[in-house]
């Protein structure tokens, strides 16, 4: 597979991946993939990521049924890192968010604002 002869895996075989919403361009979440995990996401056009917490590969949204269809991947110039575009279903974070990224950090009142609604429940799906 070109993909992988042009990545450069971390000291842990890792690679950073940048998931984004095809629709806005909005970051969903960051995971990290490993030669495996890649491989399985190009071979079924679903989002597949290394589980550093739990040392496994899992398919994004295995436990909530929340996967990632892939649209399109990107590298970046040096091969250290991934964009994938996605169709998201229902939503990316654990939290019950649409995005992991649903926090801001505002300087002016130093405070950090949620800035979105949840769209689903996580005690009812976990």
């Amino acid at each position: 597979m070109q993909l992988l002869t042009n990545l450069k895996f971390d000291d842990k075989g890792l690679i950073p991946a940048v998931i984004v919403d095809v629709t806005d361009n909005r970051v969903l979440t960051l995971c990290f993939m490993n030669q495996d995990a890649l491989e399985k996401t190009i071979e079924t056009g679903k989002v597949h990521v290394f589980r550093r917490s739990k040392n496994r590969l899992m398919l994004k949204g295995e436990t909530s049924g929340h996967t990632q269809s892939v649209e399109e991947v990107y590298l970046d110039c040096e091969g250290k890192s991934l964009v994938i575009k996605v169709k998201q279903n229902v939503a990316a974070c654990h939290a019950g968010y649409m995005s992991c990224y649903y926090r801001k950090y505002n300087d002016k009142t130093d405070n950090i604002e949620i800035i979105e609604e949840k769209v689903f429940d996580p005690e009812k799906t976990y």
